[in-house]
This record gives structure tokens, C-alpha cells and sequence, in this order.
């Protein structure tokens, strides 16, 4: 009797030494890993951007960091594989995973997957060579030609684009009428200024930096998307809108280009917890100022848009805070 006697005072004198009362609960502490894509593209600064006012802002925040991927498809395996808590995706390719199709279809479906919040437009910047005489995408047939990284979001946009067209450069996928250089955005634009391509598909916010440098040499242009394949191409794929980019976006770009945008979303899984998810997309809009220091084009991620675009179900602790908020959530958002 008297040694646990003993015992317990020694672990009542150990828990008092080091602050914490027996009874008392210990205080959660998180560490957010958040995938974003290359660093050429929008998501990488807007990640560090989010990292940096989640790690400053929330006491239960440890430590919030952004790493540099491939993108929207190599996002959601981190997230499967729970290497990533948070992680920017377009709302295309998390809707192929969350229901098993497209790309996903004959692998089990992520139903885990749960979106925050609709980010900004992802647009689909169309870049050609100048002297290469291609004023349209079906002038890419027998060409050079970047779609982005293999299985990057980037690169099926440039597949089911191209599809419209009757191009394909995927060997899987029938005969291949045009030859592809899978690399990253700054790659691309590098090749561009050498004259090692003829050109490239990026898709990202207004503006994009990799297509900031393309512009700035003066080695390339955007070109336009066919106001009939823009209608045939999202009457296909209904995640797609119309978009215009206006002119002066970008360096030597005096006339406006008509293309297509989709919504990027930040997204997560359901194994979050309901209050760390409520903080993350609170002190997103709470300091949404420091996010449109990183990049002008989260101008767009204010309340009013926070659901436009959103393919799969919201995680509950960004319903809890819309709610409070007072934005409308429809019923197909909420998981019961």
C-alpha cells in the first residue's frame, strides 16, 4: 500500500512540475501539411500564403507548411494515403475521384474526400510559339506540343480540350497525332523561348507566372478557344465555363482571349477534425487580405463565391462556419 502511495505522489509531483493536472485535457496542437503543385503555377504561393496566416494566427496550429507537387491527381493520393491534411485540387478531378469515374473510373471511389471551399478560376491559358503558324488548338496536329506533367490536372484538361479537336497524344488512347513533352510550367516556357516546342496548355489564376515569363520574352502568344468548341467541350464536361482573359493581363498581350476556366477548391478528408477545419476556413477569410498580397487572383475567394463550382460534399467544419456565416449551403453539399 505504501509504495503505491509513493507512486502516486511521485506522478501527482510529475504532472505538477510539467503544468498539466491530472483530470485536465490536454490542449490539441496540429501539424497541416498542405499539397499545392509546381512552383510556376498559382496554388504553390497561395499554399505558402495560407501556411504562413494559419501557423501566425492559430495558437492549436503548430506548424503549417505547403510542398511543391504535381498536382490536383498526386494531391488526392497524399490525401488517400494521409500524408497531406489540406490540399488544392480543380473541382473536375476531385469529382473523378470522389464518384470512381473519368480517370478514376475501376478504382474505388475517395467518398472520404471532402471540399472547404471554392478557391478562385482556374483558367485554361492556351500559349503558341510566334512564327509557328498556329492560330487554333487543331493546329496542333503533328506538332510540339506541352500538355503538362504526366496525369497532372493540367495535362487531362489538355486531354479533353484536344478531344474536341480530334487530337490525342496519349498512345493508350487511339492513334497519336501530336507529340508531347511532359514537363512542368517553367519547363514549358523555358522550351517556348528556346524554340523547343511549338506550345503549351497551363491552366491556372490570372495572373500565372510561368505564362508571366512565356509573355515578357516576347517568343509566344495566347491564342483563343472556338466559341463552338467551348460550347461542344462543356456540354461534354459541365465543370468547365466560359472565360474571358481580359486584355493587359498579361506582358505584350493587347487583345482579349476567350477560353475556359474551372473552379479550384480547397479540399480535405472526413477524418479532420470538425474544429480544425472550422479555424483553417475562418482565418482564411478572416485575413483574406494577406492572401491577395500572394497572389491577386484569391481577390475572387470571398464568401459570395465560396461555394461556386463545388463538386463534392463540404466537411462539416466549413458547413459550421458558412452557417454562422450566413451563406446558403445547399442540401447536396451536406453529407448526413
Amino acid at each position: 500500500m505504501k509504495k503505491v502511495l509513493i507512486a502516486v505522489l511521485v506522478l501527482f509531483a510529475l504532472f505538477a512540475a510539467t503544468g498539466v493536472m491530472i483530470g485536465e485535457a490536454e490542449a490539441k496542437s496540429y501539424r497541416i501539411n498542405i499539397a499545392t503543385a509546381t512552383t510556376g503555377g498559382a496554388y504553390y504561393p497561395i499554399g505558402n500564403a495560407m501556411a504562413q496566416i494559419w501557423s501566425r494566427n492559430l495558437e492549436d496550429v503548430r506548424r503549417a507548411s505547403a510542398q511543391s507537387t504535381a498536382g490536383t491527381p498526386q494531391n488526392i493520393e497524399l490525401m488517400r494515403d494521409g500524408e497531406v491534411q489540406i490540399a488544392f485540387g480543380q473541382n473536375g478531378i476531385c469529382y473523378y475521384a470522389f464518384y470512381g469515374k473519368g480517370i478514376y473510373d475501376g478504382k474505388p471511389p475517395f467518398t472520404d474526400l471532402r471540399g472547404m471551399f471554392t478557391l478562385y478560376p482556374n483558367v485554361m491559358h492556351w500559349l503558341v510559339r510566334k512564327g509557328s503558324g498556329i492560330q487554333s488548338i487543331g493546329d496542333f496536329k503533328g506538332r510540339k506540343f506541352v500538355p503538362g506533367q504526366v496525369a497532372s490536372a493540367t495535362e487531362i484538361n489538355s486531354r479533353e480540350m484536344m478531344e474536341a479537336y480530334g487530337l490525342n497524344y496519349m498512345k493508350d488512347a487511339g492513334e497519336v497525332n501530336v507529340n508531347a513533352d511532359f514537363v512542368g510550367y517553367n519547363e514549358a516556357a523555358d522550351l517556348l523561348k528556346n524554340a523547343q516546342t511549338d506550345g503549351t496548355h497551363i491552366a491556372g489564376g490570372l495572373p500565372t507566372a510561368a505564362i508571366m515569363d512565356a509573355l515578357s520574352s516576347g517568343v509566344a502568344e495566347l491564342i483563343s478557344i472556338e466559341e463552338d468548341k467551348i460550347k461542344e467541350i462543356v456540354e461534354k464536361y459541365p465543370w468547365y465555363f466560359p472565360f474571358t482573359i481580359p486584355a493587359g493581363s498579361y506582358p505584350n498581350q493587347d487583345k482579349e482571349i476567350r477560353t475556359l476556366a474551372l473552379a479550384n477548391i480547397l479540399f480535405t478528408d472526413a477524418k479532420q477534425d470538425e474544429e480544425l477545419i472550422y479555424m483553417l476556413t475562418k482565418a482564411t477569410y478572416d485575413y483574406h487580405d494577406d492572401l491577395v498580397n500572394a497572389h491577386k487572383a484569391t481577390a475572387y475567394t470571398v464568401l459570395e463565391n465560396a461555394l461556386n463550382g463545388m463538386t463534392i460534399p463540404l466537411h462539416p467544419g466549413s458547413v459550421k462556419y458558412f452557417k454562422e456565416m450566413g451563406v446558403n449551403v445547399p442540401e447536396n453539399l451536406i453529407v448526413k
